[in-house]
């Protein structure tokens, strides 16, 4: 399955619809896996059990859109809290992603529902489009604060506009209000939301060992970005970028004196990266440390190591696949675990080859 050389020894668990996202139950390290058309799945990797989740929204799919992130609460041991994220329709032909939470209930040996799903967060600006949700979860490793990408929606514009969310982070309190202390508390919701902006479509939201916030980010026709997340901090998308636009037409490149944050790394040609981790285990104790990234178009696993200033990063390596990566977790005993994109995208172990 993989090409010779490569680290990686491959088990595959199952296939899924269009999956999406994987998250570990942090409790008993059961997989569960959003599809993009509105349905979950779980797998047990101690038992080979799979199952069903119900008690889930209604989902606008189509084109990027469906159900998108799930995320445990930090207190899940105790509330049984789950969040999650997804694509719904808005009226007038229009859509933004929203955020929602519930109490996972899991029958011993049967199928698990969440119960009482309500919506705590949306995008401020509806449109028609079908593209650029992001709708990435991630707590503070405090467990205080809940972070949300908010895509563009394929806008451009309203990423530098700070009187909405799209093209931004946002941080947010547990039940889905803007936290106190962001940048422009001041001004109102939804501007009070605003942890940085000037982003186009993040879809990897990640906390590294030292507790800073990391946004992997997709370009236009190149460009794809790995950014050091600081508080106000403007990023540059639509005015800057690395890339060009798909028909062409250049977009000025980052420069020191341009006012906008610097991406520590950025690729061109694109890997259209599905998500990342920082690598923790002791299955590959070389990499900790890590950024580890899951790709589409590339169809690798690529790693990407920092410095310690977090101003920059470098390509360390790149691991071909044969096919693309939607998204990418580390199990308990160190093992990654990746989902392919598409119709029957496999469950998939990687454990070191030899």
């Amino acid at each position: 399955m993989l090409a010779g050389g490569s680290p990686f020894a491959a088990a595959s668990h199952g296939t899924f619809a269009e999956p999406w996202a994987i998250a570990v139950n942090p409790m008993n390290g059961t997989l569960f896996i959003t599809e993009k058309a509105g349905t979950m799945k779980f797998y047990e990797p101690a038992t080979g059990r799979s199952g069903s989740v119900t008690g889930l929204p209604e989902v606008a799919y189509g084109g990027q859109g469906g159900l998108g992130d799930i995320a445990f609460a930090p207190d899940f041991a105790q509330s049984g809290t789950v969040y999650l994220s997804w694509a719904a329709n808005a009226g007038s032909g229009t859509r933004k992603a929203v955020v929602g939470r519930g109490r996972l209930v899991c029958a011993a040996g049967g199928d698990c529902q969440i119960e009482g799903l309500g919506q705590i967060w949306e995008q401020s600006l509806p449109v028609s489009g079908r593209g650029h949700y992001s709708h990435k979860l991630a707590f503070s490793p405090d467990g205080n604060y809940l972070f949300v990408s908010s895509g563009d929606r394929q806008e451009g514009a309203p990423a530098q506009d700070l009187s909405n969310n799209l093209g931004t982070v946002v941080r947010l309190m547990p039940d889905g209000t803007a936290a106190d202390g962001n940048p422009f508390a001041d001004r109102g919701t939804p501007t009070d939301q605003i942890f940085t902006y000037g982003q186009r479509n993040i879809l990897g939201l990640q906390f590294d060992a030292d507790g800073e916030l990391w946004g992997l980010e997709h370009g236009p026709a190149g460009g794809d970005e790995l950014n050091h997340l600081e508080p106000g901090n403007n990023y540059g998308w639509p005015v800057r970028s690395n890339g060009d636009n798909y028909d062409g037409s250049p977009i000025p490149d980052h420069t020191p004196d341009d006012g906008f944050a610097k991406p520590a790394i950025s690729w061109n040609p694109v890997i259209a990266p599905g998500d990342f981790l920082f690598y923790t285990g002791a299955l590959w104790p070389e990499w900790r440390g890590q950024a580890v990234i899951a790709n589409l178009s590339d169809t690798s696993i690529v790693r990407v190591t920092i410095a310690d200033d977090d101003a920059s990063a470098s390509e360390t390596a790149r691991h071909p696949f044969p096919k693309r990566l939607r998204d990418i977790v580390e199990w308990r005993d160190g093992s990654l675990w990746v989902i392919e994109d598409g119709a029957d995208g496999r469950l998939l172990r990687l454990s070191p080859a030899g």
